[in-house]
């Protein structure tokens, strides 16, 4: 089994390589306590001063002070295809961080499909995009770990065909049933028969199904396009927890490489290529 490897780094941004590291702590053993014997994934979360410190083979989770417009955060990828995320540092930034990490380890080209039954009536069998904290990613449904507020996931059991006793749905136990959506999250699923994508939504008074007329894929993207047209209700619905990220002495892998005089290796191309990813994503629709 291949080691997937996530980084948080920060680009242009005010966080202090102290906050970032407690949090990329938080989070890895998140994806190795809690995400990896569920879904069976083995998974490194390191974190990073500077894009020139990435190395190679790690996915960034980039932690910028402004993203330029709302949907520009979440998920993306770069010019090869390959994933990367964008957080905008402000309260609440660890739960969000946390729901990035956890859906880029378990379908890192968000584009994976699981076949289940439809939440609408007389669809029958459909395929839903796995994405594993949209359901219950609002901050009533989070967790902590290391006093870090973390977001909760569902497991494989979600897409059974029916509930059964005794089986765990979410890593903390608050959906209950397979496909349930709880208040603030959302699922989306694509029927084959009418050739269109589908999502049930929780953000008012109760849970609400609608079809998507128009998804702009790029790239074989789903989770990416769904997303787009989500952020801004799903940022009105998810109450955001304020305060810091907590306090404690772990330093990051960069600076403790600093202080012991080691030579930290720089990939300025790299770097390079990935802010002009980010640059495109964040311009869009500006003028």
């Amino acid at each position: 089994m291949l080691t997937r490897h996530v980084a948080l780094v920060s680009d242009e941004s005010s966080i202090t390589m102290r906050e970032l590291s407690l949090v990329a702590a938080a989070l890895q053993k998140q994806a190795t306590r809690d995400l990896g014997p569920l879904w069976r994934i083995e998974a490194t979360v390191t974190a990073f001063e500077k894009l020139e410190d990435l190395p190679l083979d790690y996915w960034p989770v980039v932690i910028k002070d402004d993203i330029g417009q709302p949907d520009a955060a979440g998920y993306h990828d770069d010019q090869h295809g390959q994933p990367f995320a964008l957080i905008q540092y402000s309260d609440g930034w660890t739960l969000t961080a946390s729901h990035e990490v956890l859906e880029m380890l378990v379908d890192p080209f968000g584009r994976r499909l699981v076949a289940g039954q439809s939440p609408v009536a007389k669809q029958g069998r459909v395929r839903f995009l796995v994405e594993v904290c949209d359901p219950s990613e609002a901050d009533a449904y989070a967790y902590t770990i290391n006093g870090i507020k973390v977001s909760d996931f569902y497991t494989p059991h979600f897409m059974d065909p029916g509930t059964s006793a005794g089986v765990r749905y979410s890593y903390t136990g608050a959906i209950t049933a397979p496909r349930q959506v709880l208040r603030g999250g959302y699922l989306s699923w694509y029927d084959s028969a009418s050739g269109k994508w589908w999502q049930r939504t929780y953000f008012g008074a109760k849970p609400a199904d609608r079809q998507i007329s128009k998804l702009k894929v790029v790239n074989g993207n789903l989770r990416s396009a769904l997303d787009r047209l989500t952020e801004l209700e799903r940022a009105k619905a998810m109450k955001r927890p304020s305060g810091s990220a907590g306090v404690a002495t772990t330093q990051g892998l960069a600076m403790r490489m600093s202080a012991l005089h080691v030579p930290v290796p720089s990939f300025p191309e790299r770097a390079r290529s990935l802010r002009a990813a980010i640059k495109a994503v964040t311009s869009k629709g500006r003028s």
